[in-house]
């Protein structure tokens, strides 16, 4: 009986890790913000800043993060497509969309959990790799790579992760293999996520769906680990970088962390072939428009 109580015990205090830990590193990552960049807020400045173009990234946020948690993949490569389109400049948009996923994959996070959607041994595969992987790419383009030169093959290689979503949509059939090499693929999809902005979920989550794996878990597993890769890539932008595009970055946040709870729950409810495509089809015309306007 008291083993029994032990063993309990010990995984009651795991399961409050997966809720404990996300929730203490957002609470620290708003503190060290508010404190090292309040002298850049006033009020006036705040109120300033809820105007038309502040309402268009709350828009792609809320989109954004429908269309990955409800998708297992897109957020990157959804909001990156639209603020290129829109004008706003790859480092700033890179930067933008890691602060806010830092934010809106820990919401993400905490409703798979909630809604059982988690395979605890499949994130720990992904973990270390991916963060990895993630910083790797978030030190290079803040500090090495210049984001004027490499817009153009951003934009291309957004069409590529559109091509891989509708791909895997149109796929029948699909057998289930054992996935081999998940910490390559892992270190892969993270590198490649901070570099384009997008790309965690459309390379590792399309590749572990092609391979049969559950929809329900592969989607709740990304989703979780991304948090990490995410909050990597993001304290990394923020060291080298610095933060610019606070409206952007504040816009991507609300609408994805109101939007978070309502992705996790439609993850079973909507058919996933149809959606897939679409949003492949929007990704790829987002980024033909930010194509004819560099060229």
């Amino acid at each position: 009986m008291e083993k029994e109580l032990k063993i309990n015990n010990t995984a009651s205090f795991k399961e409050k890790l997966w809720i404990g830990i996300p929730v203490v590193l957002l609470v620290g990552l708003l503190l060290t913000l508010i404190y090292n960049h309040h002298a850049e807020f006033s009020w006036d400045g705040f109120v300033a800043g809820f105007n038309q173009e502040f309402l268009v990234f709350f828009a792609i946020g809320v989109f954004a993060q429908l269309v990955d948690g409800t998708l297992g993949m897109g957020y990157g490569a959804t909001s990156t497509s639209f603020l290129l389109a829109y004008g706003v400049p790859p480092v700033v948009s890179s930067t933008a969309v890691h602060v806010s996923e830092m934010f809106t994959t820990g919401a993400s996070a905490l409703s798979h959990h909630r809604f059982g959607n988690i395979n605890k041994k499949l994130v720990k595969h992904l973990l270390i790799p991916g963060v990895l992987g993630s910083i790797t790419g978030a030190y290079l383009l803040s500090d090495v790579i210049d984001g004027d030169i490499i817009k153009p093959f951003i934009a291309v290689y957004m069409i590529v992760l559109a091509i891989i979503i509708i791909r895997k949509a149109l796929k029948k059939n699909i057998v289930k293999k054992k996935t081999k090499k998940l910490s390559a693929l892992a270190v892969f999809g993270g590198f490649m996520d901070s570099v384009g902005g997008g790309g965690w979920g459309p390379i590792v989550t399309s590749t572990l769906l092609g391979r049969g794996r559950n929809p329900r878990y592969t989607i709740g597993s990304v989703n979780a680990a991304e948090f990490a890769i995410s909050f990597a890539s993001g304290i990394t932008f923020m060291l080298f970088g610095g933060i610019h595009g606070w409206q952007v970055i504040i816009g991507l946040i609300l609408g994805g962390v109101i939007s978070a709870p309502l992705a996790a729950y439609l993850v079973n409810k909507i058919k996933r072939k149809p959606m897939m495509v679409a949003v492949g089809v929007l990704i790829i015309l987002l980024s033909l428009k930010t194509l004819s306007k560099l060229l």
